[in-house]
C-alpha cells in the first residue's frame, strides 16, 4: 500500500498517525487560500479526510473552500476534490483490495425525456446518467443540469458550464455514482463540479408582512417534497447526505432538513448493524462494518450532553455539528468533535 506520507516529501508529509497540522503545513495551507475564518474543527476534519482518502492537499488533489453562510454569519469551509481525485481513490481501492471497476456508456437526457448516448445539441442536456459497475454490481446515478449548473447574477451560465455543459453534467453524475460504489472511501468529500452551484448568487428576497391565514409566498412545498422524496429513494446514508446538502443550499426549512437527516440516520444505523458472519458475494468478501470506537462514543456523548444542557434540541445539535464539521457525527474523527465542543464551551 502506498502511504500518504510518501506523496509529499519533507516537512509537508502527512503521517498516518498525525493528529494536528504542523507549523510548516499550516503555513502552506494559509498560502493556498485558507484564511483565519477557518475553525479548528474544520481543520481537524480536513486532516482526517486527507489521511482517509490519501489525497495530498499540497499537490491540490484536495482542498478546503470557504463560502459565506448566512445562518452562521461566517465562512464555512468545505473539503473538495475534482472528479480526477474521485477516480484516483476508486482505482486505488480496487488495486489494494481486489475486484474490478468499470462503466456503462454515459447517457444524456433531453427536455422531452429521451436518452442519447452522445450529446450533439448546442443546448445543454436536461440530465446525464452514469453507471459505475463494481464487482458486477451496478451503481446508477442521474444528475440534473438545473441542480448543478453554475450561474452569474443575471442567470447566465459561467465557467466551464457555459463551454461544456454536457461534460460538466456527466461529471456530476459520475461523482454521484462513484460515491455510491465507494461510500466509505468517498464519504465527506465532494467534487468541484458538484459544488460549483454553491457559488451561485441567491435571489433577492423582499420582506413583507404575511397576514394570518395567508399562504407564505416564499413557501416551496413542491421543492420540499422533491428533496424528501429523493432522500426516501436513497439506499445509502451518503446518498441522503448528498440530498441534505442540496436541500440546505436551496434554503429548505428545518422540517425538511430534519426529515432528510432522520432518513440518513436510519440508513447509517442499518449500515452499521453488525452481520453474524461476513457475506461472500461472487467470491468477494464483504467486510464487517466497523463500529465507533469508545473514544468516538465519548466525544459524541459529551457533545450531546453539552448541547442538551444549553437547551439545544437533539435535531438542532445534529444539524449544528453537520454544518460545522461537514459530515454526520458518526463519520467525524473524535478530535474534530472535541475541538467543536471546546469552541462551543468558549463561546
Amino acid at each position: 500500500m502506498t502511504d500518504l506520507a510518501t506523496t509529499t516529501g519533507g516537512s509537508l508529509a502527512i503521517r498516518p498517525d498525525q493528529t494536528d497540522w504542523t507549523p510548516d503545513q499550516s503555513a502552506v495551507l494559509q498560502q493556498s487560500g485558507i484564511d483565519n475564518d477557518v475553525t479548528g474543527a474544520e481543520l481537524s476534519a480536513f486532516l482526517h479526510l486527507c489521511q482517509r482518502t490519501q489525497l495530498d492537499p499540497f499537490s491540490r488533489q484536495i482542498y478546503l473552500i470557504g463560502r459565506w453562510n448566512g445562518q452562521q454569519r461566517r465562512k464555512v469551509f468545505t473539503p473538495q476534490t475534482s472528479i480526477d481525485g474521485y477516480r484516483v481513490i476508486a482505482h486505488r481501492v480496487i488495486a489494494e483490495h481486489g475486484g474490478n471497476l468499470g462503466y456503462e456508456d454515459t447517457l444524456w437526457c433531453d427536455k422531452s425525456g429521451q436518452w442519447h448516448d452522445v450529446w450533439l445539441s448546442d443546448e445543454p442536456p436536461a440530465a446525464a446518467k452514469v453507471v459505475v459497475v463494481r464487482n458486477g454490481q451496478r451503481f446508477p446515478a442521474v444528475a440534473r443540469y438545473s441542480e448543478y449548473v453554475q450561474t452569474k447574477k443575471d442567470g447566465s451560465t459561467t465557467g466551464m458550464w457555459s463551454k461544456m455543459p454536457a461534460t460538466m453534467t456527466a461529471k456530476c453524475a459520475e461523482a454521484l455514482a462513484l460515491r455510491m460504489a465507494f461510500p466509505h472511501d468517498l464519504a465527506g468529500v465532494y467534487t468541484a463540479e458538484e459544488m460549483a452551484q454553491a457559488d451561485n448568487p441567491q435571489p433577492e428576497r423582499h420582506l413583507r408582512t404575511v397576514q394570518q391565514g395567508e399562504p407564505d409566498p416564499w413557501a416551496t412545498a413542491a421543492d420540499a417534497q422533491h428533496f424528501v422524496a429523493k432522500a426516501e429513494a436513497c439506499t445509502t446514508a451518503d446518498c441522503a447526505v448528498d440530498v441534505y446538502r442540496q436541500a440546505q443550499q436551496a434554503g429548505a426549512d428545518d422540517l425538511v432538513l430534519t426529515a432528510i437527516r432522520q432518513i440518513g440516520q436510519e440508513l447509517r444505523a442499518a449500515e452499521r448493524a453488525p452481520a453474524p458472519e461476513p457475506e461472500v458475494v461472487e467470491g468477494v468478501v464483504v467486510e464487517d462494518v466497523q463500529l465507533p470506537t469508545d473514544e468516538h462514543a465519548a466525544a459524541v456523548a459529551a457533545y450531546r450532553a453539552f448541547t442538551a444542557e444549553h437547551g439545544i434540541t437533539p435535531a438542532d445539535a445534529e444539524q449544528q455539528a453537520y454544518t460545522a464539521l461537514g459530515a454526520p457525527l458518526a463519520d467525524v474523527a473524535p478530535k474534530a468533535i472535541w475541538d467543536l465542543l471546546t469552541q462551543l464551551q468558549a463561546a
